[in-house]
């Protein structure tokens, strides 16, 4: 499978490139496929995600697609987390990642990724998906999902060996961080997130949203 690549308005740093995964609906939806053959998939209008040997679209419909929450909220994180991430790591923007689930291939796109150069160094360059697993991923509520929804995939994430995982609720506007070794917490307004494992980073809901101009 090939990547669609486009990217944000200029002056946005290179690590801000937008990967995605795009591969016709209806040929492949629930069909069997091996990993090499959903990543040998074509390019082309529906996101997908390999899910229990199945192309399995990240959304199902029209109405759970990004709207405007999302979009700017993905905006406000990948600006503040790249520049925080100078030197450390990368931080992309819907990059398919390989994983496993319940002993099966797993391919999910989170909306945001971070993986520091410790994990994949500076000089890897592959047009392809995340070939380790990250430090933080991060998904942000769409139209029609639930909360509920995030914290069973975050839960997959975390048995896959993603060490962090962040689940955004626009609507709420609080971030909830799911760890492997502690109860999730929830943050909203000025509470700060602060996190061993993502060092000298100190940020609140309240500046993403307000960053992404959903807070006054």
């Amino acid at each position: 499978m090939t990547f669609h690549t486009s990217y944000y308005p200029s002056g946005t740093p290179r690590a801000n490139t937008l990967h995605t995964f795009l591969i016709p609906m209806v040929q492949f939806s629930n069909k069997r496929l091996t990993l090499e053959e959903f990543l040998a998939l074509p390019d082309e209008d529906v996101k997908y995600e390999f899910v229990n040997g199945e192309a399995v679209p990240k959304y199902k419909n029209d109405e759970m697609s990004p709207k405007f929450f999302h979009g700017s909220t993905t905006v406000a994180l990948l600006l503040i987390l790249s520049a925080w991430a100078e030197k450390k790591g990368r931080v992309v923007v819907e990059w398919a990642i390989k994983l496993t689930r319940n002993e099966q291939d797993w391919v999910p796109i989170p909306d945001l990724t971070y993986v520091s150069y410790n994990r994949l160094p500076v000089d890897w360059l592959k047009d392809e998906a995340c070939p380790v697993t990250p430090e933080l991923v991060i998904e942000i509520i769409s139209p029609g999902q639930t909360f509920g929804d995030m914290a069973e995939k975050a839960t997959d994430y975390l048995k896959a060996g993603v060490s962090r995982v962040w689940v955004v609720d626009t609507k709420a506007r609080t971030i909830t961080v799911f760890a492997p070794t502690s109860f999730p917490i929830t943050y909203r307004d000025h509470q700060i997130i602060t996190d061993e494992l993502l060092p000298e980073l100190e940020i609140t809901p309240n500046a993403i949203f307000q960053r992404a101009g959903l807070n006054p």
